[in-house]
């Protein structure tokens, strides 16, 4: 039993969690949304935002790994379930035990469902990403006989951004549509459903926006954040005019400074692209970090904050969209390099 308090929060808020889903469903149209959960949900925690969206209503999950389809299928149906990431001869009897569904990508992935009883399973086509998926080539006569093609899937590359590969990837997608007797087709991620009702089909598989990411422009309007970290001050200092901050000495103070120091640093997902760039918060009073971001420790100046003492708590701004064009991560590292450290804390 750990009794004691972690000195960083992360607060997640279940409401705006559904909400964004419930807004990303209504964006797909006749479609129905799904929900991108691999990589722990996007760092979040697969089992709080699954439970939470299977209550709301969402009925397909999509996850990278078999292990990730293991540790939810308890509290879905494992044929909720997608594996995007395909099958190994390895992951043949847990996923015939486990009865998640295989995302198959290659012929020989294929061949070796078949050979191993055949069934249910979703084929991934490569439309022009050149990653995961069945070329047009490699699709022939034959190819899904004695298999149940539940959801043809495929993954656009561009979505968003204004590019002629969008259009292109749609009118390689809908081809095959035509060529393959799949029950459901599936193509629009967060920003491909923000691209209109022709890249819609029957099933969209939002991740990034369901977490609070902005994954296209529009989307402002009605995704709302869900994440918000707070970190305690472990130390306030007095600084002289002059006086080097943190590692390399690359903040010199200009002036006489309070320099708070709080726990957080990049072992906790708070890059060094943050150093001498990123804010805090109290309140709506702007706290600049200074000084470069080290592996637990982050420096603030709280020259706006004069009050604060050691123990006091501050909010730290990770705004994604916005934080993700102050340092150039992409909003997704800024989510899935969330560490553990954190007490996490659903509302």
């Amino acid at each position: 039993m750990n009794d004691f308090e972690a000195p960083l929060r992360l607060y997640l808020n279940g409401e705006a969690l559904v909400s964004n889903w419930h807004a990303l469903d209504a964006q797909s149209g006749t479609a129905r949304a799904g929900a991108a959960v691999k990589a722990d949900a996007y760092g979040l925690g697969a089992r709080e935002v699954v439970a939470r969206l299977r209550d709301a209503g969402c009925r397909n999950f999509f996850v990278a790994h078999w292990a990730e389809a293991a540790a939810i299928a308890d509290i879905v149906p494992p044929t909720w379930i997608s594996v995007l990431n395909g099958i190994a001869p390895t992951d043949v009897p847990g996923a015939r035990q486990l009865g998640a569904i295989p995302v198959l990508n290659t012929p020989e992935q294929v061949a070796m469902w078949r050979d191993s009883g055949g069934g249910r399973c979703h084929i991934m086509f490569d439309s022009g990403i050149n990653r995961l998926g069945l070329a047009s080539h490699q699709i022939c006569s034959g190819i899904f006989d004695d298999l149940e093609v539940d959801l043809l899937l495929s993954h656009l590359a561009s979505a968003d951004m204004d590019v002629h590969q969008n259009g292109q990837q749609l009118r390689q997608f809908q081809s095959l549509t035509e060529a393959i007797n799949a029950r459901r087709f599936s193509l629009a991620n967060s920003a491909g459903i923000m691209l209109g009702p022709d890249y819609h089909f029957d099933v969209t598989r939002p991740g990034l926006s369901l977490y609070g990411g902005i994954a296209r422009y529009g989307m402002e309007s009605f995704i709302r954040p869900v994440v918000t970290i707070s970190a305690r001050l472990l130390q306030v200092r007095t600084v002289p005019a002059g006086a080097p901050v943190g590692y390399n000495a690359t903040h010199r103070c200009k002036r006489e400074t309070r320099v708070g120091t709080v726990s957080l640093g990049y072992a906790d997902g708070y890059l060094r692209a943050f150093s001498g760039k990123g804010q805090a918060f109290l309140g709506d009073r702007v706290i600049p970090v200074i000084g470069r971001v080290s592996m637990d420790l982050v420096t603030l100046d709280l020259t706006t904050a004069p009050e604060l003492r050691e123990g006091d708590w501050v909010e730290i701004d990770y705004d994604l969209a916005a934080s993700a064009s102050l340092t150039g991560l992409s909003q997704y590292e800024l989510l899935t390099n969330i560490g553990s450290r954190f007490e996490r804390m659903w509302r």
